[in-house]
């Protein structure tokens, strides 16, 4: 077994290939006493594209220094980022980065099982947070909050508000993910710096910042989500990967703004320590080369030919891909990347007061789901598993709701109690009465099987709306149509916390007075 690397060693895994670091000597004081906690994080835009292998290299160098790593999917970021990713989008853009990043850190053998996966509406939306932005927002003047997004932040003729928040909530993130560090990429550095100097202003420590050099994509220029040409998708056929590096820039002996280089650089070398030019015997066969400087050296004095480095880089960049593309080749991962990521082409536009009923569309918002409260509860006359409720949901009469709950709870504990009731399914007749509601309860995993009716939060009133959490503002359904089954896929993801909070997809349900739990069903399905 190798010896723990000493804080040097750390220091230079860290900081190898780096452009530069802000607080070299505070993260030197931290190495000597604890691990690094570091996080990077990622707005949930366009596609990952395979210079996403730069961070993720570095990623791999931190975590065998030993660091805590924090990965961050910073969906709100990426819809105030001028909308770049829209509202309806965000939950499956959101799921797809999560699933890639992964299937990406998975193609290099990072162990996933050493990293923190967190997303930035897990608790940019509390209060505490919340209030830290308008804290914010009452010191920093728009001169400076503009200037710190210009190199991240899409500038356009006529800039959104949102654009100036986005600097400040990076900021925050470093206080309320409890890192040391934060890591990006050189065009991070305005609002690196932002956060250093205004941080502390909350009484807030300083951080240190990590940051990678912009690699250049395969035009020569920064490789971008939103430019085709410059970048390699990672889900790319092979046949698109050899035509899109036949036209990548790469100038003979020109090692200035070379795509194929710095990628060979920042990714490759790294991974393996070592690359492989591979050539004809004819032209001098096989070439290994164990360190960086050296290939860069013979490319620039044209003994290595673009052609063989392209090829080279082809397959190498391949066998990368294969594992992802063989993942994302599942029709449940095929299903998510057409959604979040519709054809334009294809997308026919909704009329005006109609709802799409295309998959990016099965969203919590669509369920009318709200408070409750029992106000008498009787036996079924023809069914003795089943209770016959009157629930008061806020309308002028109670609704009459049938459920299942004689065996799991005794009929005085619904008597007046504060329930969490689906409301817009269509109403069906349960052994001659008809039902106008669903009652949501938690439900254990294993047996014997117990059941708990969702508590809302205490002082809550009848009627009032409870949602999923980033999906308050849309409005649900007259009425659920059965053949859609839009409840259906959407409670497949209804789990309930191992804090008893009740959930989508990890997203809390909510009342404006907080969340929705149950009593004591820690990891139970929702029905």
């Amino acid at each position: 077994m190798e010896p723990a690397p000493g804080p040097q060693e750390k220091y230079l895994l860290i900081t190898r290939n780096l452009q530069e670091v802000l607080g070299e000597d505070k993260l030197m004081a931290i190495l000597k006493e604890r691990e690094l906690r570091v996080y990077w994080g990622t707005a949930t835009t366009g596609k990952p594209h395979v210079a996403y292998f730069v961070p993720m290299s570095k990623i791999a160098d931190f975590l065998k220094a030993g660091c805590e790593v924090t990965i961050l999917f910073a969906d709100l970021h990426a819809y105030l980022d001028n909308m770049k990713a829209p509202w309806e989008l965000l939950e499956l853009r959101t799921r797809y980065y999560e699933n890639m990043i992964k299937a990406m850190l998975e193609s290099i053998g990072v162990p996933l099982e050493k990293l923190k996966f967190v997303r930035g509406t897990d608790y940019q939306l509390s209060k505490e947070y919340t209030l830290d932005a308008y804290r914010l927002s009452s010191m920093v003047t728009q001169h400076d909050a503009k200037k710190a997004g210009a190199e991240v932040v899409k500038q356009v003729e006529h800039p959104l508000l949102s654009g100036l928040l986005y600097p400040g909530l990076q900021a925050l993130d470093e206080e309320y993910l409890k890192v040391d560090a934060q890591f990006g990429g050189v065009d991070q550095r305005k609002i690196f710096t932002f956060a250093e100097k205004y941080l502390p202003s909350l009484g807030y420590a300083k951080r240190v910042h990590l940051m990678n050099p912009m690699v250049p994509g395969l035009t020569g220029s920064k490789m971008s989500s939103s430019e085709e040409d410059s970048k390699i998708d990672l889900l790319d056929r092979k046949e698109d990967v050899k035509k899109k590096l036949k036209k990548a820039f790469c100038e003979p002996g020109n090692v200035e703004n070379n795509g194929i280089l710095s990628f060979i650089k920042h990714v490759l070398f790294p991974l393996k320590s070592e690359f492989v030019v591979l050539r004809e015997e004819k032209w001098g066969g096989n070439q290994t080369y164990t360190a960086y400087e050296a290939l860069e050296k013979d490319f620039a004095e044209q003994v290595v030919h673009p052609g063989d480095l392209k090829n080279s880089v082809e397959v190498a960049l391949n066998k990368l891909l294969d594992p992802i593309r063989e993942k994302f080749n599942s029709p449940e991962l095929k299903k998510l990347t057409n959604a979040a990521y519709p054809n334009p082409s294809k997308a026919k536009p909704a009329e005006k007061g109609t709802k799409n009923s295309e998959p990016e569309n099965v969203v919590p918002s669509r369920l009318d789901i709200r408070v409750g409260k029992v106000i008498s509860v009787e036996k079924h006359p023809d069914a003795d598993s089943l209770y016959v409720e009157k629930i008061d949901v806020g309308e002028p009469e109670p609704r009459t709701v049938v459920s299942g709950l004689v065996q799991f709870v005794p009929k005085e504990q619904l008597q007046d109690r504060l329930v969490v009731l689906l409301c817009n399914l269509k109403p069906q007749k349960m052994r001659g009465v008809e039902s106008q509601g669903m009652v949501l309860c938690a439900s254990s995993v294993g047996e014997p099987r117990q059941v708990e009716p969702l508590d809302p939060p205490a002082g809550c009133c009848a009627g009032e709306r409870v949602y999923v959490e980033g999906y308050e503002g849309g409005e649900p359904d007259d009425e659920l149509k059965p053949k859609k089954k839009v409840f259906e896929k959407l409670q497949a993801d209804f789990r309930v916390s191992e804090d008893c909070v009740a959930q989508w997809k990890q997203r809390n349900f909510l009342t404006k007075l907080g969340r929705v739990s149950c009593k004591s069903l820690k990891g139970g399905s929702i029905s």
